[in-house]
């Protein structure tokens, strides 16, 4: 069966149940009009039997009697015609209803027909432009096979020719290999007599010739080095000197400090010298507890109202000196007070740490750091390097390289994080092995610094090679700082030292006549023979000098190597 008469059947089957249903509809409604009046022919009739039963009853009201059997009648007649009038409504209205839904399901019919004819054109359209698409792709790739095979077959033919090519380069690499192979054995036994024959005229041998020859090209090349590294300098520091002097020597100013003296030892004033046996106590049980809680020494010697404390850890000896100190003023010290006054006095130096740390982190203007590093700043309040307090040595550090990136035109924030954090190795450098600049690097890695500051950590002191531009400016600042008059103080041995190995290792040069170390050795001049060494060669003498000492000494700040060559001609007049 097709669609349409599908539809024309469910059309059937809706008219036929409207139909029931309206036939449904009408056979209720004449029930009801039988009820009706069955239940009016009921009463009517147990009307009459109590009117019958009044009659027989009471033979002297007979009258009123019929007169209600009348009245009754007329009930009765007025009952009937309305009964009447009820089922002719009701069969006016199962009319209407049947003629309704006679009529609705002629529309739903003639519906259903409409959209079934449309849907079958709509399917037979879409049927229709399918097959057009399936045709036309199967057109397509027909058109693609066909072109595949074409392009196969023209690559077939190149791949043909290229065979046939390729044979013939062979054949004439070949014959041109053999000519090559006959030319290189006639080459080399020329070479070989040109060879004998040169040695036979020059009395020398291929070896020393060419010695000879390396030596002569190596000098020039280093004269030639030396007259364009000259040259080179002298244009860039006509540039570049004197702004660098500048932007070097501002910052300095503006940033110079107060800085303290290194010390191992700390020195805490009593207010007696009975106060010292107090401090030994029996049989030297405080000293020792002392010593064993605070890992102090504690050095009591002849030195009047006065004991020594002495501790390569400059955070412990802190510990202990303000312990000893509570000790003191307390006056009541044994070994379980010692213990109580120790754990005050670590908590108060933790939070000077902290409050140390704050201060200086307000100070260069960095807000986002993690609270790890921040603790380990706070350890640097208590660590000197050569005299030099390392907390403010770091703050210093950083308003230079600010300074001086600012004047750049570089990113400020970065380098100045960088500077702030070149040395924060050294608050672990007690407690694990390496350099601190290496430690450091490890540390901002860990906990999350960038990639520009952890290399500027690493590379300041030339673990690692610095690579950016924050590392060399780090360097710089980090230089400045330290290599200032003023900023830090060696030991005299170390200091002379230094200097009996600068002026040895300029004195060790061809030439030399006499060297001095300058300045503090911060200048070393260099006196040479005017006729070992000409103008080229002193430069050379220079550089190479600059260059071991650069190898060879650990010192702040830069050594300037000035090398002075000098003719002198004296006559007589006589």
């Amino acid at each position: 069966m097709t669609a349409l008469e599908w539809v024309l059947m469910v059309a059937f089957i809706v008219l036929a149940a409207v139909v029931v249903v309206g036939l449904i509809l009408g056979v209720r409604a004449l029930r009801q009009l039988q009820e009706a009046k069955t239940a009016d022919r009921d009463r009517r009739e147990q009307t009459l039997d109590d009117a019958k039963a009044k009659v027989d009853d009471a033979n002297a009201k007979a009258a009123s009697v019929r007169a209600e059997a009348a009245a009754a009648k007329a009930e009765a007649t007025a009952a009937r015609a309305e009964a009447r009038r009820v089922l002719e409504a009701a069969h006016e209205e199962a009319d209407t209803v049947l003629e309704h839904a006679h009529r609705q399901a002629e529309s739903d019919a003639e519906q259903v027909r409409t959209a079934a004819r449309r849907s079958g054109e709509r399917e037979v359209a879409l049927l229709n432009a399918t097959a057009k698409e399936h045709a036309a792709e199967v057109e397509r790739r027909a058109a693609r096979i066909d072109e595949r095979e074409r392009l196969h077959a023209e690559e077939v033919e190149r791949l043909v020719e290229r065979e046939r090519r390729l044979a013939a380069m062979d054949t004439d690499l070949a014959v041109r290999e053999s000519a090559l192979t006959v030319r290189e054995a006639e080459l080399t036994a020329a070479e070989e007599h040109r060879r004998k024959e040169l040695e036979r005229v020059a009395g020398l041998t291929a070896d020393v010739a060419r010695s000879e020859l390396i030596d002569t090209i190596e000098t020039q090349a280093k004269r030639e080095a030396a007259i364009l590294i000259r040259d080179i300098e002298s244009d860039a520091k006509h540039t570049a000197d004197t702004r660098a002097r500048h932007i070097v020597v501002d910052a300095i100013q503006r940033i110079a400090s107060e800085q303290t003296a290194e010390s191992v030892v700390s020195v805490l004033h009593l207010p007696s010298d009975e106060m010292k046996g107090r401090i030994i106590g029996r049989e030297g049980r405080n000293i020792r507890a002392f010593e064993s809680t605070t890992g102090v020494n504690l050095i009591i010697d002849d030195t009047p109202e006065a004991v020594l404390l002495s501790c390569f850890d400059p955070v412990r000896r802190e510990v202990g000196r303000l312990t000893l100190e509570k000790l003191v003023l307390d006056g009541r010290i044994h070994p379980h007070r010692i213990e109580e006054v120790f754990d005050s006095a670590k908590n108060e130096v933790d939070r000077l740490c902290e409050r140390a740390a704050e201060e200086a982190l307000v100070d260069v203007g960095i807000t986002d750091i993690h609270p790890e590093l921040a603790t380990l700043l706070g350890r640097l309040r208590y660590r000197t390097s050569y005299g030099q307090n390392v907390l403010k040595h770091l703050v210093e550090t950083a308003h230079i390289a600010g300074i001086m990136a600012a004047e750049l035109g570089l990113d400020v924030p970065t380098i100045k994080r960088s500077a702030f954090l070149h040395d924060i190795g050294k608050a672990l450098t007690h407690e694990v092995e390496g350099s601190h600049a290496l430690i450091g690097a490890d540390l901002a890695r860990k906990y999350g610094e960038s990639d520009d500051v952890v290399h500027a950590i690493e590379a300041h002191h030339n673990e690692v090679q610095p690579q950016t531009v924050e590392a060399v400016l780090t360097q710089a600042a980090d230089a400045c700082s330290g290599g200032r008059p003023g900023a830090r103080r060696e030991s005299l041995e170390a200091y002379v030292k230094r200097l009996e190995r600068i002026e040895e290792i300029a004195a060790g040069k061809v030439g030399v006549d006499k060297v001095f170390a300058m300045q503090a050795g911060r200048e070393i001049r260099v006196m040479v023979r005017p006729e070992d060494v000409d103008d080229i060669g002193a430069a050379v003498l220079a550089r190479d000098v600059a260059k071991q000492i650069e190898e060879e000494l650990t010192y702040p700040g830069q050594i300037r190597v000035t090398v002075v060559r000098e003719s002198r001609v004296t006559e007589l007049a006589r």
